[in-house]
C-alpha cells in the first residue's frame, strides 16, 4: 500500500476542494440513508396501522397532513441527494484530473532532467504508456476508488447505526452478508492485481511496437515488411486481449455472486422480519425501512468490487509511475554549483576516462587542449569515441576519471544551464520539432527577432531555400522534419545553433548529410562564424580536416595521433590510412565544387551578402 499512500503528497494543494467533496459525500450518504426513516415515519404516524393481539392488521387511523408532509420531505430529500451526488461526482472527477495533471507534469519534468545515460536504456513506448494509461488508472482510482469508497463506508456506517436503533435482531440478520462480501472483495483484489500488472506491462509493449513501427515506416516500406510489423502488433494486441479477458472473467465470476448474495440477503431479511412481526417484535414499517435500506445499499456494496479493482490497478500504476519520478540522473549538479561566468571558450581535457559501465572503458586517458578560437577535428573509425568526447563537454555524461575545464572551471562545479548556454551543438542525428521553420530555428532563443533568425539562416545557407517555400519561414515542418532533405535539416539545425551565439561550437558530423557543393557553402559561412570561438568538429570531410588547428585521431578510445594535416600525412599510422581510404578522393570533387560555387557567388549577390553576415546575436 505504500505506493497508494504516497498519493497523499498530491492532495495537499487541494484541501479546500477535498473538504467540499467530502461534505457532498457525507450529505449524499446521509440523505440516502435517512429516506427510509421518513418512509417509516410516514407509515407509523401518517397511516398509523392498527393490529389485533395476534398482529393482524384491522385498520388504519392515519393523518393526511402527516402523509403529505412525509411525501414532501421525501421529495425534498431526493432533490438534495441528487445535488449532493452531483457535487460528489463532479468534485471527485475534478480532484482526479488535477492530481493526474500534477503527476504527468512531475513525471515529464523528471524525464527531461534525466541524463543521456537513462534515455540510452529507456524505451519510448514504455514511458508513453506510463504517462498516459497508468496516470489514467490513478485518476480513476481517486474518483471511483477513494471518493466512492468513502461514500460506501458512509452509507454502511449510517445504515448500521439506523438498523440497530430500530431493531438489533433484524440488524444482525440484515448485515450478516457484509463480512462475506468483504472477504470476497479482498480475494478478488488479490486475484486481479497481478493480472492488471501484466495488462499494463503488455499495454506498454503494444505501445512500444506501434510507436516503433510508425516511426520507422519508411524503413518498413523500403524492405516490404508491412505484414511482419502488422503481425508483430497483432501478437501484442492478442496478448492484451487474452489478459484483459482473463481479468474480466475473474470479475464476471465474482460479480454475479455478490449480486445474488445481496438479493438473498433481502429475501432472508424479509422472511425473518415477517416472523418477527408475528411475534410483535418488529412493526410493519420497520421491515419496510429495512428492505429500503438493503435495496439502497445493494449498488454501493456491489461497487466495493469495482473500488477494489480500481485500487489494484492504481497500485500497479503508482509503482510504475513513481519509478519514473524517482529515477535519478547520473549527471547531478553539485550543491553550491555556481553560474559559469562569461567565457572565452578555452576547453581542456585532462586525463579524461569514461565508461558507460564498470566493465568496459570507452575513453582512456584523453588529453586535449583547445585554446580560444581554435578548431579541433576529431577523426577515427566507427566506435573510436569521437561522439563521446564531445558529449562530455556539456555534461551529457560525466567523466569517470580526470576532468574537463572551460576557462579553468571544472564543468562539474558549474550549473548545467550556464554551461550549456555557452555551448552550441549540431548533433549527428538532426531532430526538428513539429512546427514552423521559424520556431525550429528559434528553439533555443524563442525571443529572437525576425532579423536575427534570418541572419542565422543566411549564415547557414538555408535562407534562400526558406523564402522559396510557399509560406517562407512559416512553412510547417512535419514530424522529425520528414518534409525536408537531409541537407536542409542539417542547415536548419546549424542556424538553430548559430542563433545562440555560443563561445564553444560542437559539430557532430554536421555536414555528413549534404553534397560537396552544399558543404562548401556551409563551410564558407562557418569560417567567419568560427572566428573567436572554440570549435570541435567530428567530420570525414577533407575541407574541415585541412583547416583544423589540431587533428585528434582516436582509436578504441585512445588518442593515437595528433597534429595538423600536413604533419600527420608524413607519419605512418591511422590518419594516413583514413586519408588514403576516405579523404583523398574528395580532393577532385572539392576542386570542382569550389569552381562551381565561385561562379554561383559571382552571380548571386544575396548569398555573397550572407557569406559576410556577422554571427547571430551580434558576434563579428
Amino acid at each position: 500500500m505504500r505506493h497508494l499512500l504516497r498519493l497523499r503528497n498530491y492532495l495537499g494543494p487541494y484541501r479546500k476542494l477535498i473538504s467540499i467533496a467530502m461534505l457532498c459525500t457525507i450529505m449524499s450518504g446521509a440523505l440516502v440513508m435517512v429516506s427510509p426513516l421518513l418512509v417509516r415515519y410516514a407509515i407509523n404516524i401518517g397511516l398509523n396501522p392498527q393490529s389485533d393481539s395476534n398482529g393482524k392488521l384491522i385498520g388504519l387511523d392515519g393523518n393526511t397532513g402527516v402523509l403529505i408532509a412525509g411525501a414532501a420531505a421525501i421529495v425534498v430529500f431526493a432533490l438534495g441527494r441528487g445535488l449532493a451526488q452531483f457535487g460528489q461526482q463532479y468534485l471527485g472527477e475534478n480532484l482526479g484530473q488535477r492530481i493526474a495533471y500534477d503527476i504527468r507534469n512531475e513525471t515529464y519534468g523528471n524525464l527531461q532532467r534525466l541524463s543521456y545515460a537513462y534515455h540510452d536504456q529507456a524505451q519510448t513506448g514504455q514511458i508513453m504508456s506510463r504517462v498516459t494509461q497508468d496516470v489514467e488508472s490513478i485518476r480513476m482510482f481517486i474518483n471511483m476508488g477513494v471518493v466512492r469508497l468513502i461514500y460506501i463506508v458512509m452509507i454502511l456506517f449510517l445504515a448500521v447505526g439506523f438498523m440497530f436503533a430500530v431493531s438489533w435482531q433484524l440488524a444482525l440478520v440484515s448485515l450478516a452478508s457484509i463480512p462475506i462480501i468483504t472477504v470476497v472483495s479482498v480475494r478478488m483484489a488479490n486475484t486481479v492485481r497481478p493480472m492488471w500488472m501484466s495488462i499494463q506491462q503488455n499495454q506498454a509493449v503494444m505501445t512500444q511496437v506501434a510507436e516503433e513501427g510508425l516511426s520507422g515506416i519508411r524503413v518498413v516500406k523500403a524492405f516490404a515488411r508491412e505484414e511482419f510489423e502488422s503481425a508483430k502488433f497483432a501478437k501484442a494486441a492478442a496478448e492484451q486481449r487474452e489478459l484483459s479477458y482473463q481479468a474480466s472473467a475473474v470479475q464476471a465470476r465474482f460479480a454475479p455472486f455478490m449480486m445474488g448474495l445481496g438479493y438473498f440477503q433481502i429475501a432472508v431479511t424479509i422472511g425473518v422480519g415477517s416472523w418477527l412481526i408475528t411475534r410483535g417484535t418488529v412493526a410493519e414499517a420497520d421491515l419496510i425501512a429495512f428492505a429500503l435500506w438493503l435495496s439502497l445499499m445493494q449498488l454501493p456494496i456491489r461497487t466495493i468490487g469495482f473500488a477494489v479493482t480500481f485500487a489494484s490497478r492504481a497500485q500497479t500504476a503508482c509503482e510504475r509511475i513513481f519509478e519514473l519520478i524517482d529515477a535519478q540522473s547520473a549527471v547531478q549538479e553539485k550543491p553550491g554549483a555556481f553560474e559559469l561566468p562569461a567565457v572565452s571558450g578555452h576547453v581542456r581535457f585532462e586525463g579524461v576516462s569514461f565508461g558507460y559501465d564498470n566493465l568496459s572503458a570507452v575513453l582512456a586517458d584523453i588529453d586535449i587542449d583547445a585554446p580560444t578560437g581554435k578548431v579541433i577535428a576529431l577523426l577515427g573509425p566507427t566506435g573510436s569515441g569521437k561522439s563521446t568526447v564531445v558529449n562530455l563537454i556539456p555534461r551529457f555524461y560525466d567523466v569517470t576519471a580526470g576532468r574537463i575545464t572551460v576557462d579553468g572551471h571544472d564543468v562539474r562545479d558549474v550549473t548545467l544551464d550556464s554551461l550549456r548556454r555557452n555551448i552550441g551543438i549540431v548533433q549527428q542525428d538532426v531532430f526538428l520539432f513539429i512546427g514552423t521553420i521559424r520556431e525550429n530555428i528559434a528553439y533555443g532563443r524563442p525571443d529572437a527577432t525576425n532579423e536575427e533568425i534570418e541572419r542565422a539562416a543566411k549564415a547557414a545557407r538555408i535562407h534562400d531555400f526558406i523564402v522559396s517555400l510557399p509560406y517562407g519561414y512559416e512553412e510547417w515542418v512535419g514530424e522529425r522534419g520528414v518534409t525536408l532533405s537531409g541537407g536542409q535539416k542539417q542547415r536548419i539545425a546549424i542556424a538553430r545553433t548559430l542563433l545562440l551565439d555560443p563561445r564553444i561550437l560542437i559539430f557532430d558530423d554536421s555536414t555528413s548529410s549534404v553534397d560537396t557543393q552544399t558543404e562548401l557553402l556551409i563551410q564558407q559561412a562557418l569560417n567567419d562564424l568560427m572566428e573567436g570561438r572554440t570549435t570541435f568538429v567530428i567530420a570525414q570531410r577533407l575541407r574541415t580536416v585541412v583547416k583544423a588547428d589540431e587533428i585528434i585521431v582516436l582509436d578504441r578510445g585512445k588518442v593515437v595521433q595528433r597534429g595538423r594535416h600536413e604533419e600527420l600525412l608524413k607519419e605512418e599510422g591511422l590518419y594516413q590510412n583514413i586519408y588514403e581510404l576516405e579523404l583523398k578522393d574528395q580532393e577532385a570533387a572539392l576542386g570542382a565544387a569550389t569552381a562551381s560555387a565561385n561562379g554561383h557567388h559571382s552571380s548571386d549577390a544575396h548569398i555573397r551578402e550572407a557569406t559576410t553576415a556577422p554571427a547571430a546575436g551580434g558576434a563579428q
